[in-house]
């Protein structure tokens, strides 16, 4: 009597095919919140300027989640990964530091320092971080092709 074995490696990649689909869409997720909240709230953000408004800022972050939630949905390599990566990283990274450290102004960038936590800024930064934590998923598991070449040693 033989065991079957092929079975065991083809559950094992529908298994990580599952979860690389569900960390797709927890990062599209939570990057449409990402946005939805960014361009709900850059009206009350107009007012703080210098050379270009902290309102124009959260629609730039809007445009950038909103095309990073499509691409981590529709485009499934990793330069796409990463792009949406860095979109939720850069986000959260800036909402922490703009939350605890005073900066200042940055050149055309406003001082955006708002030492405070609110319901939107706190469900901003859980999306940001349910983005990060699915997009670093989806890059550290990316299927490796069988069949190519391996590179040539010097």
């Amino acid at each position: 009597m033989s065991a079957d074995t092929s079975a065991v490696p083809s559950r094992r990649g529908q298994t990580l095919r599952l979860l690389r689909g569900a960390a797709r869409v927890l990062a599209a997720a939570g990057l449409a919140v990402d946005a939805y909240l960014h361009a709900q709230l850059a009206d009350q953000y107009d007012t703080v300027s210098a050379s270009i408004s902290q309102g124009t800022l959260f629609r730039i972050e809007a445009g950038l989640a909103a095309l990073a939630a499509l691409v981590v949905l529709v485009w499934r390599r990793v330069p796409g990964d990463l792009f949406a990566w860095a979109v939720a990283a850069g986000g959260l990274a800036l909402l922490l530091v703009y939350r605890y450290i005073d900066v200042g102004e940055l050149g055309p960038i406003p001082n955006m320092y708002e030492p405070l936590w609110y319901g939107d800024k706190r469900l901003t930064a859980v999306a940001e971080a349910v983005a990060v934590v699915a997009t670093v998923f989806l890059l550290l598991t990316y299927p490796h092709r069988r069949g190519r070449r391996a590179a040539k040693p010097l």
